[in-house]
């Protein structure tokens, strides 16, 4: 199923060696952070991102709330750049994500947030940008230049710099141990086939990404990536929050992606899967068993490096139904590389 004639193909798959070398970039600066945090706990953190960036903000709000038990929420970028208003953060941690870090309105947003006090940290690729000057602490993400407009690699670097930062500030050796592995997990999941959801997804006009916590930030960046690069609209949803509203889509042949986690917010969405077939859905989910319309994932690892697996494998498909539906995965249209806003 995959194609090795686009960047995007070429690219995605040098996400294991970029994880292998992120490790000595990152280890200072989270070392640097992680003693300041330790010192002086914040009681929220607050993230600042656009597009794929803030769906690794997603993925942060998961590893924070759920292992340090430490509110995580989205800063509105609009709120310092046009209104002008300052947040009121003495002493929490203001945490901005991005590729470039070129965007007016992150770079003023964090700068607000210094000046109100914040612990500014910058993870970004491009470590020279405005946006890393205007923060206190720069967390490198190392995933080199990335050519294909739809970040690829540079996702996969995000969360797991975000897993990195996690796993020093616990201090649990299981996250360590996650991270030794993910590399080859990743080159793993790079070929694994999910070409049964190939015929579904050539002809749709529509579709559905579902997941939950460790895989909810993956259900939004497979949204995004389906519009991105296959002009597939498609809406991402948390499996609990479908049921609120979003199920009344349901009809015969309606295709459904759903990412299933591996720990316990699992619980429920083998049901809610049998329940949107029952409603005549055509729903493909990730997992280990042979049954129909199963996309296969790895073995059990950690729940949250499982999740970050479950993204490479996505994009081997992207490359095959782009192509099934004629579309420049390399160059999506009315796009660019560097999108800035105010």
């Amino acid at each position: 199923m995959l194609e090795h004639d686009s960047r995007m193909a070429m690219e995605f798959r040098e996400a294991p060696d970029v994880v292998r070398r992120q490790a000595q970039a990152l280890a200072a600066p989270i070392a640097e952070l992680t003693a300041r945090l330790k010192r002086s706990p914040p009681q929220v953190v607050v993230t600042c991102a656009r597009g794929s960036s803030a769906h690794a903000a997603t993925f942060a709000k998961h590893l924070f709330e759920r292992h340090l038990g430490i509110v995580c929420a989205p800063a509105a970028p609009i709120i310092a750049s046009v209104y002008r208003k300052e947040l009121q953060l003495k002493g929490q941690l203001f945490l901005s994500i991005s590729q470039s870090g070129r965007s007016d309105d992150l770079v003023e947003s964090a700068q607000l947030a210094k000046s109100s006090g914040a612990i500014t940290v910058a993870m970004v690729n491009d470590t020279a940008s405005p946006l890393a000057a205007a923060s206190d602490i720069v967390l490198p993400i190392g995933a080199g230049t990335e050519h294909s407009v739809a970040a690829t690699k540079t996702f996969v670097a995000s969360l797991t710099a975000l897993l990195r930062l996690a796993a020093a500030w616990t201090g649990d050796g299981a996250f360590n141990t996650a991270l030794d592995n993910l590399p080859d997990r990743l080159a793993a999941a790079s070929e694994l086939d999910w070409g049964a959801s190939l015929d579904a997804l050539a002809d749709a006009t529509s579709l559905i990404t579902l997941g939950r916590r460790p895989t909810l930030a993956i259900a939004r960046e497979a949204a995004l990536k389906f519009k991105e690069t296959c002009e597939l609209p498609t809406e991402p949803f948390s499996g609990a929050e479908f049921m609120h509203g979003p199920v009344s889509l349901m009809e015969a042949d309606y295709p459904v992606l759903l990412f299933m986690p591996t720990d316990a917010a699992a619980t429920g969405l083998s049901d809610l899967a049998a329940n949107l077939r029952g409603k005549g859905a055509s729903v493909f989910i990730t997992g280990t068993n042979n049954a129909p319309n199963t996309l296969p994932a790895l073995p059990l690892g950690h729940p949250d490096a499982d999740a970050i697996c479950l993204i490479q494998s996505l994009y081997g498909l992207l490359v095959g139904l782009a192509k099934r539906r004629g579309t420049d995965i390399d160059q999506p249209r009315h796009l660019r590389k560097v999108t800035r806003t105010r």
